[in-house]
């Protein structure tokens, strides 16, 4: 039985669903603000700037985004669940509505985007569930205009393993082939961080794109 509720769990994380996925995502919320937080922190959004936050599942980083770039800047959210983007959309009504933010339907690895558009993108807990990793950050880095920023937010890859859930259908990769990653995609890191003081801490890498 336990093995098929981390199943289940495993399959509402990677694409959030239905009734599940929305308790889903306010648990993601719950567990991930903190780390967003930092997360756009770390990307120095200045007022009037466009960022994007890939995957923003329950949302949670949408109004720290919207705040950071001011009422002269815009916001972008992509992801895969239906059920995310409504809930999104319900809640930001306001912000979708005067053109603040724009919500897609999307991947990490087809963003619906233009070449050059975005100052500023982040990703966080997203990658496990990603196949092609070097696609994914050329996507990243195709839609940053030059010298824009990138982070990636991933769990300690020790820790990570320890967690049940982890064992269907996660990747979850070491943090020096993730930065590899970026590099083959002209991403450079100019930042790494732990997300807090432990050794189990997530982990924040920051970059940039080269020309």
């Amino acid at each position: 039985m336990a093995g098929i509720g981390t199943a289940w769990l495993a399959r509402q994380l990677s694409h959030p669903r239905g009734v599940g996925g929305r308790l889903v995502g306010a648990a993601l919320n719950r567990d991930n603000r903190d780390t967003v937080t930092a997360a756009v922190e770390a990307l120095d959004l200045q007022a009037g700037e466009v960022a994007l936050d890939i995957g923003f599942g329950g949302g949670v980083g949408l109004p720290v985004l919207l705040a950071a770039v001011g009422t002269a800047g815009r916001v972008h959210g992509v992801d895969i669940s239906a059920t995310m983007l409504a809930r999104a959309s319900r809640a930001h009504r306001r912000d979708c509505s005067a053109g603040r933010l724009h919500l897609h339907a999307g991947s990490i690895t087809g963003l619906p985007l233009d070449d050059g558009s975005i100052d500023a993108a982040m990703t966080v807990n997203t990658i496990y569930f990603v196949a092609d990793l070097d696609l994914a950050f050329a996507e990243a880095a195709r839609v940053l205009r030059p010298d824009g920023r990138f982070v990636v937010g991933i769990g300690d890859p020790v820790a990570m393993r320890k967690i049940p859930v982890v064992r269907h259908g996660f990747r979850v990769r070491p943090v020096t082939e993730v930065m590899d990653a970026l590099a083959r995609a002209g991403l450079h890191v100019i930042a790494h961080r732990r997300f807090g003081d432990s050794a189990a801490a997530p982990h924040r890498l920051l970059a940039r794109r080269l020309g």
